[in-house]
């Protein structure tokens, strides 16, 4: 998957006529249906015929073939793709999440933390999940505040990682 950017992964059915919700990743939430058939990691192809604002980010769409509750159920959790030459450039100071993964993490200083395994997003914001050179990997909020710089080019990010306030407070 190297060239395909995630762009978003249904939820469950919406009624029973084979309406399904989907989570858009794109800017514009709406823009995900004008792209063209959507693919899933293993090739499948999903055509949206028809899509609506539910809110946000989510949408309800109709997908080409998709005529029942049951059928659409089957769809649920399914991740989508396009392929990144459908898609606008990033700005300069913009980037594609899946950008991110395999870039270094290090400190101001020079220290390396690690490297981006993934950028998961529970629904409160990206996180930077960093895997260090040894023990078990590391999870950063991707705010400007904890990663000041993203050098896409240099095969790197900044992280300053969050003081803990339990081993700084004073008693």
């Amino acid at each position: 998957m190297d060239d395909k950017i995630l762009v978003g992964v249904f939820g469950a059915p919406h009624g029973v006529r084979g309406e399904i919700r989907l989570k858009s990743y794109m800017q514009d939430p709406s823009s995900i249906s004008g792209y063209g058939p959507l693919a899933d990691a293993s090739g499948g192809v999903y055509d949206i015929v028809a899509a609506r604002l539910l809110k946000e980010d989510l949408l309800v769409v109709r997908v080409r073939g998709v005529a029942d509750r049951d059928s659409a159920q089957r769809l649920t959790n399914q991740k989508l793709y396009l392929a990144r030459e459908k898609l606008p450039a990033p700005a300069e100071d913009e980037f594609y999440c899946r950008d991110l993964i395999g870039l270094r993490a290090e400190t101001a200083k020079g220290a390396v933390l690690g490297v981006i395994v993934a950028v998961p997003n529970f629904g409160a914001g990206d996180i930077l999940e960093i895997a260090p050179p040894a023990g078990e990997t590391m999870l950063f909020p991707f705010t400007r505040e904890v990663v000041p710089e993203v050098d896409i080019r240099g095969g790197r990010v900044i992280v300053a990682p969050p003081v803990d306030d339990e081993t700084t407070s004073v008693a």
